[in-house]
């Protein structure tokens, strides 16, 4: 499965954007798909999850209440709308997916198969 991300961009803080994430093949209803973000000089970390076959979304307390994710899967999209956007969320944006559920390991980077290429989101102050 190769992952596309778009959407990223540069933003006030206080301002929204939404990322997309597009899959080269229909995703099935087992697997774990998210966003994770790496800024420079930091390990990457997981921000949130959703899982195809159904269920609540996970979300890393940095950005809960601020970050939403949703998917299209007649479109093999994930989407995450980030709104109430902060300079601390500088980094870039990356796509992931696995065949699991979400619930085991959920932010465990090395537990994701499939990756995109990232998008950069850029917040000033």
């Amino acid at each position: 499965v190769q992952l596309v991300e778009s959407g990223g961009g540069s933003v006030q803080a206080g301002g929204s954007l939404r990322l997309s994430c597009s899959a080269s093949r229909y995703i099935d209803a087992n697997f774990c798909m998210g966003w994770f973000h790496q800024a420079p000089g930091k390990e990457r970390e997981g921000l949130a999850l959703v899982y195809t076959g159904g269920g609540s979304a996970l979300y890393a307390d940095s950005v809960k209440g601020r970050f939403t994710i949703s998917q299209d899967n007649g479109k093999n999209t994930v989407y995450l709308q980030m709104n109430a956007l902060k300079p601390e969320d500088t980094a870039m944006y990356y796509c992931a997916a696995r065949s699991a559920v979400c619930t085991w390991f959920p932010w465990s980077v090395a537990r994701y198969n499939y990756w995109g290429q990232g998008t950069q989101v850029t917040v000033s102050s």
